[in-house]
């Protein structure tokens, strides 16, 4: 049996991500061994034994294969610009490796691939995991940083826009109250009245977006792409309202897109309010997810560019 080594990084996010990319690996028949950063424990027990691939998230492991000086052809998965701390520690120091015949690097990100030439991969998911399985209690979620005050005053501008819809927001503590820190008493109570706490895992993600009928989303990082929160969103039937993002071509241009506040105000109204277009756009996009952004088609296609 073909056999990887799959390297979980510190990166919360990451880890999710990862996670979709190994379990594509074992949906297509690789025995995936895993090294967890946040273990702590010896790399070097793991390097023992022959492995078809190396496979990681953003420069983990690349940083792995460099430093232990491993003859392993590697894929790292890049939803991070990699000229960026965002992308870890090493984006200076191991930028130089990426062009090497044995790396192999994705990027999900449409246009930075093309620019920086390298492969295109768009997010993808586990749909055995992420699917539609419960009825929402929430009408909207957002999960995520209210690290700037763009994301914070969305949020709370939202609540009193609409304050007969019951709303979540899931994030890390630790920004949670740095958020709650920047609000006034009024805003304050809207927080601690949605907040739901912090997911780490697929199953409990799956979970907390089934819970929830419409998910705004904001994208950060990249020039066209998606975030992995949106493929999860669609992934599970449920209705993303997005920024205007140019990869949205993937889903056919019928996703939402808001331009303001007031307008994602006027949209989650009305998709609430008009369940067969909300149906037919979900339905639509779960199909889609199913047919080219489920774990077992694109890894398979990732790995397809490099043999």
């Amino acid at each position: 049996m073909k056999k990887i080594l799959g390297i979980l990084p510190h990166s919360i996010g990451g880890r999710l991500t990862t996670s979709s990319i190994l379990d594509g690996f074992e949906l297509n028949d690789y025995k995936v061994v895993i090294f967890d950063e946040l273990k702590n424990e010896d790399f070097k027990n793991y390097i023992n034994d022959d492995y078809d691939y190396i496979v990681g998230y953003d420069f983990s492991p690349v940083k792995l294969k460099i430093d232990y000086k491993l003859d392993i052809p590697t894929i790292a998965y890049f939803s991070d610009v990699i000229q960026d701390k965002t992308s870890g520690v090493g984006y200076l120091e191991y930028n130089k490796y990426l062009k090497n015949d044995d790396i192999f690097v994705f990027y999900w990100d449409r246009e930075l691939a093309k620019k920086d030439g390298f492969f295109y991969q768009p997010h993808f998911v586990n749909t055995n995991i992420y699917k539609n399985f419960s009825t929402p209690k929430y009408d909207v979620m957002f999960m995520g940083r209210l690290d700037t005050d763009l994301r914070l005053n969305m949020f709370i501008k939202l609540n009193k826009l609409l304050p007969n819809l019951k709303f979540c927001y899931w994030g890390i503590e630790k920004h949670f109250l740095d958020a709650i820190k920047r609000c006034n008493n009024s805003d304050k109570k809207i927080l601690e009245n949605t907040y739901l706490g912090f997911i780490d895992n697929e199953i409990d993600m799956a979970k907390a977006i089934n819970d929830t009928k419409i998910v705004y989303n904001i994208n950060a990082q990249g020039i066209s792409s998606l975030n992995y929160r949106s493929i999860q969103v669609l992934a599970c039937e449920r209705l993303l309202i997005s920024d205007k993002r140019e990869e949205l071509d993937n889903f056919n241009n019928i996703i939402p897109i808001y331009e303001n506040i007031e307008d994602l105000a006027k949209k989650i109204k009305y998709y609430l309010n008009n369940k067969d277009e909300y149906f037919n756009i979900t339905s639509t996009c779960k199909n889609i997810i199913k047919e080219k952004f489920d774990s077992k088609i694109c890894t398979k296609n990732m790995l397809s560019k490099i043999n």
